[in-house]
């Protein structure tokens, strides 16, 4: 199945060892499963793509009238998260109910994870953008402030892209080409090596690396 993305859940950190005795920092994914709920198709749409949802139980209650009748045409359960994949080849076979499962991801090979970054709230320019400070000596009266962000005589404004104090975190961010390290189908997991956008629990869309470094 050309399908190569499939929508999870950030479950923790652990470590593992290699087979040369190293010790691995790894993300364990919830990886699906996920069904197709909606074909998009370059005749109807513009482009080829295929729509998945993440399986887990939802109450129907919860579900407006829009999207039970959305789930209902695609003959598929009520679902939370619903996520578009593109697919490249205008030929493909995928249709509406097929599933997307872990198995499609082997190990060794390199994926991309998206995710919301936890939220940190205001914060200043040394914690949001990492500036230096000042002197900590005694009488510097400059210590965490951002220094200079335009000069009067030039130029006479504050610089373009100037990095200010503001809401830091809490944004989509996009995790390249990170090595998945182990597969276990029977339990729907992926341990990729390193660190995953988000706090434990957020859901996270996993895709095959387009762009290796």
């Amino acid at each position: 199945m050309p399908v190569n993305g499939i929508i999870g859940i950030k479950l923790g950190m652990t470590q593992i060892f290699e087979t040369d005795g190293s010790l691995v920092g790894c993300t364990v994914l919830q990886a699906g499963p996920c069904v197709v709920v909606q074909r998009r198709t370059k005749e109807n749409d513009g482009y080829e793509a295929a729509q998945l949802g993440l399986v887990e139980f939802v109450n129907p209650k919860r579900v407006n009238k829009a999207m039970t009748g959305h789930f209902k045409k695609a003959n598929v359960a009520p679902m939370k998260v619903l996520q578009e994949v593109r697919i490249e080849e205008s030929k493909d076979e995928t249709k509406v109910g097929d599933r997307v499962l872990v198995e499609n991801f082997k190990a060794g090979e390199l994926v991309d994870v998206s995710g919301v970054s936890k939220g940190k709230g205001f914060a200043g320019g040394v914690k949001r953008w990492h500036y230096a400070g000042g002197d900590a000596t005694h009488g510097s009266m400059f210590h965490r402030a951002p220094g200079g962000i335009g000069g009067s005589s030039f130029p006479s404004r504050v610089w373009k892209n100037q990095h200010f104090p503001g809401h830091m975190g809490n944004q989509r961010v996009t995790a390249k080409n990170l090595k998945v390290v182990r597969v276990d189908t029977d339990e729907n997991l992926l341990l990729v090596r390193g660190s995953v956008p988000g706090p434990s629990g957020t859901y996270i869309f996993i895709s095959k690396t387009r762009k290796k470094k």
